[in-house]
């Protein structure tokens, strides 16, 4: 006889169903890696491949974080059993984020603290003009620091459900987030160096690039948090998701900081 099957568990966690973006989110990003490499290597028609393979990771993550959202908001899987998981799991990723910063930082003064002769025995390296920290870099730690503190604002908002202070805090939050961006790649447009020359220049664009990169992901969390806010997914005791892409983005203040301690002004 049919025994229909029953939504009854005596545990609190969610056992995920099978789903397949795990797979193409790896195969999006194989693609991705793949072709940016063999661009970066001059080979023919991979200019064209790499644009095409970040629109499909960006809809490959876009589906995937559409189930994750089902799953918090309409199915209600994510307990307080499995929102303490997903937390543990943010935090070790942001760990993680941190010692990849740490190799960067350590091949920067690896390379500052005793320069080679090949180097002209000096920082930055002779013939390299570094960029003037007290310019756009200044003005980009005022934008980035700016966006940190409105983000708290909102998140704070969405606590004492203040929804409007939550909405335009994460508004001016994401704009800032752009300006950043958008002024990081007039500094790169307009500096006298590039990420061939010597190992300053290497050690400059990997380690501002990253950040940068980092940014718009952050931008990205914050603009899927903004969405939530607008469709009254969010609420004050449940927030997972958006306290997650905040405390990404205090990840990314406080990477720049360092990054505009130590790169632009101590080695200026």
């Amino acid at each position: 006889m049919y025994q229909p099957k029953s939504n009854f568990q005596n545990h609190p966690f969610h056992l995920v169903s099978p789903s397949p973006w795990p797979l193409y989110t790896s195969i999006s990003l194989f693609i991705l890696t793949t072709s940016t490499v063999c661009f970066m290597h001059g080979f023919q028609g991979f200019e064209n491949l790499v644009p095409v393979a970040i629109i499909n990771v960006a809809y490959v993550m876009g589906l995937w974080f559409r189930d994750i959202i089902s799953e918090g908001t309409y199915l209600g899987n994510h307990t307080n059993a499995v929102q303490k998981g997903l937390n543990l799991g943010v935090g070790l990723f942001i760990i993680s984020e941190v010692f990849f910063f740490l190799a960067i930082f350590w091949a920067y003064f690896h390379s500052a603290i005793s320069p080679s002769v090949e180097l002209g025995a000096q920082w930055p390296p002779l013939g390299i003009q570094a960029v003037n920290p007290f310019e756009l870099p200044l003005l980009n730690t005022v934008i980035l620091l700016s966006s940190g503190v409105t983000i708290t604002y909102a998140h704070h908002s969405l606590i004492q459900g203040n929804r409007k202070g939550a909405l335009y805090g994460t508004v001016f939050s994401i704009l800032l987030a752009v300006v950043f961006t958008l002024l990081q790649g007039v500094e790169y447009s307009v500096s006298s160096f590039t990420i061939s020359d010597s190992v300053y220049g290497s050690c400059f664009y990997f380690g501002t690039g990253f950040h940068g990169i980092h940014v718009i992901i952050g931008t990205a969390f914050l603009a899927v948090g903004l969405w939530r806010l607008a469709a009254y997914h969010l609420t004050d005791h449940h927030h997972l998701g958006y306290e997650s892409g905040i405390l990404y983005w205090h990840f990314v203040d406080v990477v720049w900081l360092f990054l505009y301690i130590s790169v632009y002004y101590w080695g200026y």
